[in-house]
């Protein structure tokens, strides 16, 4: 047995199928996996409560419950003191956040301006974009306003946000060493925005007096986004770190899921999540699925974060 320099015995080598997700690759793939589902889940969710369960009466009750659990989650991650778990509730919190209360908010306000929704051209009788996202367009300005903050903000550690600082000369001063970061919040906010900024990205690009989901640059958009995805998803296979992987496979994740967004709206596939009636039992594996990898993912002890946070490998890796 080697000893460390200290006459210690040096960390001995978790072993069994869980220890299996706690490297790499599958530390950023479990990450990946989670979110990207979860993306089809969350228009699964929205149908099921608008079409299927519990009825028009109470839409937005049952919208308000989501938000509600959204913030309660958020709670308890804020106070958690396992960075592993305040991470995965930062992420739930920001899903349920933004499904219940932001996305059901447009629902409100589109049902009570009567805007219609928009039809597709190219297969009649179908909906291209539905009136609450119609509706979500409006709220551009209010991510300029608030995206400003971030970039500005000295005490970020976001790569996005610090390669414009470096880049631009944005930086407002040194961040300060002492400053204490709650990744329950950071993520529960960052799974907010990324859904939100990409939303509107495909909106704005979708819409025919800027260019349309059929011109030639819309085209060019989506394969310069698969590569872009491919590229985050080569490097979040390399992650060591648990909590980083999960912070970067949120982004990763979305911006995947927006080739499968843009590829759906040419009516490339059938996209089975938006019809939970007809496709009940897939639906429902893939629920069961995700939760299965949640537990997984949740089940990562904090000593191996640690670990695996301070660099230490196997002999020889």
């Amino acid at each position: 047995m080697n000893d460390t320099a200290g006459g210690a015995a040096a960390p001995r080598e978790p072993t069994g199928l869980l220890h299996t997700f706690y490297r790499p690759p599958w530390v950023g793939l479990l990450a990946f996996v989670i979110v990207f589902v979860v993306q089809a889940l969350g228009h699964t969710v929205m149908i099921v409560m608008e079409d299927v369960w519990p009825g028009p009466g109470y839409l937005y009750e049952s919208a308000f419950a989501m938000g509600m659990l959204g913030a309660v989650l958020l709670f308890i991650g804020m106070r958690h003191p396992n960075e592993v778990a305040a991470t995965w509730y930062g992420f739930w919190a920001g899903t349920f956040l933004w499904t219940g209360w932001i996305e059901f908010s447009f629902v409100w306000s589109a049902d009570f301006l009567g805007v219609p929704d928009l039809a597709d051209p190219h297969k009649p009788g179908a909906i291209a974009t539905k009136n609450e996202y119609l509706v979500m367009m409006s709220s551009i300005g209010v991510m300029a306003a608030t995206l400003t903050y971030f970039l500005l903000n000295k005490e970020t550690k976001c790569n996005f946000f610090l390669w414009f600082q470096r880049h631009l000369g944005l930086k407002t001063g040194k961040p300060n060493p002492d400053h204490e970061r709650n990744f329950a919040a950071i993520t529960a906010l960052e799974t907010v925005y990324v859904i939100w900024f990409f939303y509107l990205f495909l909106l704005f690009i979708y819409d025919e007096d800027i260019l349309g989901d059929r011109h030639p640059v819309t085209y060019g958009i989506f394969f310069l986004n698969v590569i872009w995805a491919v590229y985050l998803f080569l490097r979040l296979m390399k992650f060591w770190k648990v909590t980083t992987a999960i912070r970067y496979g949120i982004p990763t994740a979305i911006i995947a899921w927006n080739a499968v967004e843009i590829a759906g709206r040419w009516h490339l596939f059938t996209e089975f999540w938006e019809h939970p009636r007809d496709y009940a039992l897939e639906m429902s594996l893939f629920t069961v699925g995700t939760v299965i990898a949640a537990w997984l993912a949740a089940r990562t002890p904090s000593h191996e974060k640690a670990r695996l946070s301070r660099g230490q490998r196997p002999e020889g890796a």
